[in-house]
């Protein structure tokens, strides 16, 4: 183990002699005689494991130098014992105000200040390797998290996929539109009524259950799903059913009380996307579906979702149609301002629409012109 550093001050050689020849076999030791020299001393890497510390010096006394030493966060934590004749209670409460952590009065006792200094190098060691088992455990538990973040984002976008290859579309739409809502809301906030709901946090989320949006076609017949050609008016209403199927199955996880904790982080994602998988073809004149909601009674996070995955329908190829161009899905969405979207929405949507198109163009499926 290390030989523990102690920091001797004092003005009268005579009492650092005494203080030397009691230590020197057992300890590292440094020496100042003033309270500048002391400063200096600390300032050395590393800084000592305890100060034995002289009160009444000419110049800086030993209280100044004790409130530097714990004014610094470099050497706050090291232990400070004050050596001095003033022996009165008030002198020992104003060492302990500044910081000091013991008090010995002089002409010092060598068992004493033995005991003294080994109690507290003991105590100063536990602290450390406390500290350090507590930043060990830190890092452990967030390269953990990370794994485990790591692990739920590739499970997420794996289930999502399977949706997804079951359908005409394609992976890179999961990715788009995730990127879509996630520069909707960012922009969405500098609005200061939207603000307070679009955090950090929340926007990190919608961006992770993005994914999820249509999951619950993974419930749809194949003979609608994979139709290569437009649906009869039975058939959409058949594929309607997957909003409020892909809601059903995340409600189902939402309410397994084991699995998740009132307000925890998976818990929020999980309403989130509820939210998105339910609510993302409502339309803001209440003629959408599932549930014919309407305006703000829709969830945002729903609203959001509506623009980006219309957006991304539109310029995408279908076996049914052709890809419209961006200009020409901005026009089709703009006309949409007010009876099926948002308007703040759509108008947020306005602004980044160039954001939407590098996007698009950043994630591009294979076969896109």
């Amino acid at each position: 183990m290390t030989q523990s550093r102690i920091l001797i001050v004092d003005d009268e050689p005579l009492n650092i002699k005494i203080l030397v020849d009691l230590l020197r076999h057992d300890y590292g030791l440094l020496v100042a005689k003033n309270g500048e020299q002391a400063l200096e001393r600390m300032a050395n890497d590393p800084p000592p494991d305890l100060v034995l510390l002289d009160v009444m010096m000419p110049g800086m006394d030993g209280y100044d130098v004790c409130r530097q030493i714990k004014a610094d966060p470099r050497t706050a934590d090291i232990p400070v014992i004050f050596c001095s004749a003033m022996s009165e209670s008030d002198d020992e409460t104003r060492g302990f105000d500044v910081g000091a952590i013991d008090y010995v009065t002089k002409p010092v006792s060598p068992p004493v200040v033995l005991a003294r200094i080994r109690t507290h190098l003991s105590l100063r060691h536990a602290q450390q390797k406390l500290r350090g088992y507590a930043d060990s455990l830190e890092a452990t538990v967030e390269q953990r998290t990370r794994a485990l973040q790591r692990t739920q984002d590739v499970t997420i976008r794996a289930l999502a996929s399977l949706a997804e290859t079951r359908d005409n579309e394609t992976g890179n739409h999961i990715r788009r539109t995730q990127y879509y809502i996630k520069a909707l809301a960012e922009e969405l906030r500098t609005l200061p009524r939207f603000a307070p709901q679009l955090s950090d946090t929340v926007i990190t989320l919608l961006f992770k259950s993005a994914p999820l949006h249509d999951v619950g076609k993974v419930g749809i017949p194949d003979a609608i799903l994979l139709k290569p050609g437009r649906l009869t008016e039975h058939e959409f209403e058949v594929m309607k059913t997957h909003a409020e199927l892909g809601r059903k199955a995340l409600l189902a996880a939402l309410d397994d009380d084991e699995f998740l904790d009132e307000g925890d982080e998976n818990s929020n994602f999980l309403r989130f996307a509820c939210d998105i998988a339910g609510s993302h073809h409502e339309k803001w004149d209440g003629s959408g579906y599932p549930e014919g909601l309407a305006g703000e009674a829709i969830p945002l996070a729903a609203r959001l979702m509506a623009v980006a995955d219309v957006y991304d329908a539109l310029i995408s190829r279908r076996v049914y149609k052709p890809p419209f161009t961006h200009q020409e899905a901005i026009d089709i969405i703009q006309k949409g301002r007010g009876n099926h979207f948002d308007p703040d929405v759509i108008d947020a949507f306005l602004r980044i629409a160039e954001e939407f198109k590098d996007i698009a163009t950043r994630f591009a499926d294979d076969h896109a012109e």
